[in-house]
């Protein structure tokens, strides 16, 4: 479950980590009275709201409340704001990024922190980043402490003052039970280090420990909630091509290949094991309404006939003709049948992933 900026700001204080004071609104009306600088933050579960203008600043009570009236309701990839976070504005000398992960590849939890903070961690080199692998049974050591100021360049005072909020946020993420837990940036300030924005996921099957934590509704854009109520796995994403593949690890793949080619997924549409042609006709018709300028089918032939497949895609085109181009990358039974079928109607069909990653992103306009 993941948790508003605000939620997991209040949990954090409760385990001794600084956060800035603020209140929430969902009525321009009560913005209280402004005095010096004020940051109005839209609570969205999703990414990148400052790039998408979900964050401003206001001096006085008059403009705060002209840019809380402007932020309420607005659309941020697919999510509407619906209520605004008001704090006072932060003197930040340096910005730093700290968080607590679950890494699935050693079982344990991992401490990742950075002297690059208030950017998207994984857009960090990795020479710059601080990961240490946590045994819950053990803990933070001391010498976790040394090894992560010494990367971040901290000297002894503010070491002490980041050894509270490493701790604090420990506590958060093994006494919440939380998948990630999150600060970034983690902002110096003349008094010290503050929780500037948060970031916190509760692993869904330790709620019931959690009855007093409020409970959140997953947000889904328009196309998410239509695509669910069809009993289609999709996810909308930030780039310009619309992803389908039959099988989470597959499609998850596919994201994986194109960005290595310079392409940005749009869309993550899982078709799973199914061959249905109606199915496919509904994943095209979604897929069409979503902001892409090409489409990247990928299938893997297994229990799933790649013939078959085609055949839906051919049938959903002819219905509801995309106004983008298709790639495919078929492979698998019945392959060259599929190829064919999807060649005829001039999609361009290819046995390699690689082959097919680079015409999608050369159509695109990606590298």
């Amino acid at each position: 479950m993941k948790l508003y900026e605000y939620m997991a700001k209040e949990i954090f204080r409760k385990h001794g980590i600084p956060v800035p004071e603020g209140y929430v609104i969902e009525n321009p009306e009560e913005i209280k009275p402004v005095h010096g600088e004020v940051v109005l933050k839209s609570q969205v579960l999703v990414g990148g709201r400052g790039k998408a203008g979900g964050i401003k600043f206001a001096s006085s009570t008059e403009e705060a409340r002209k840019i809380a009236s402007e932020l309420l309701g607005m659309d941020i990839k697919g999510y509407k704001v619906k209520k605004l976070l008001i704090e006072p504005k932060i003197e930040i000398q340096k910005e730093y990024y700290l968080s607590f992960i679950v890494d699935r590849s050693s079982r344990e939890a991992m401490l990742i922190a950075s002297a690059e903070g208030g950017v998207e961690i994984e857009s960090v080199p990795d020479e710059k980043l601080f990961k240490r692998t946590i045994n819950p049974l053990i803990g933070i050591q001391p010498n976790v402490i040394r090894a992560l100021s010494y990367k971040l360049g901290l000297n002894k005072e503010q070491m002490k003052d980041i050894t509270k909020i490493v701790y604090g946020l420990w506590s958060v993420f093994t006494q919440e039970d939380a998948d990630l837990a999150e600060i970034n940036p983690l902002v110096l300030t003349p008094d010290g280090f503050m929780a500037a924005d948060a970031k916190l996921i509760i692993n869904d099957d330790s709620l019931f420990r959690h009855a007093d934590m409020e409970k959140v509704e997953e947000e889904y854009t328009p196309l998410e909630r239509k695509a669910r109520e069809r009993g289609i796995a999709f996810v909308q994403l930030d780039g310009n091509i619309g992803v389908i593949a039959n099988g989470a690890g597959l499609t998850m793949a596919t994201l994986d290949v194109l960005s290595l080619h310079g392409g940005k997924a749009g869309t993550f549409l899982d078709l799973g094991g199914t061959d249905d042609p109606e199915k496919v006709k509904q994943a095209f018709e979604i897929i069409g309404e979503a902001p892409i300028d090409v489409v990247f089918l990928n299938i893997f032939g297994g229990i799933t006939k790649c013939d078959t497949v085609a055949k839906g895609v051919v049938d959903a085109i002819k219905e509801k003709p995309l106004k983008v181009p298709i790639v495919a990358r078929i492979k698998g039974v019945n392959e060259e049948e599929g190829k064919e079928i999807l060649r005829k109607e001039g999609i361009g069909a290819f046995s390699t992933l690689e082959d097919a990653v680079k015409e999608a992103v050369k159509l695109a306009g990606g590298a």
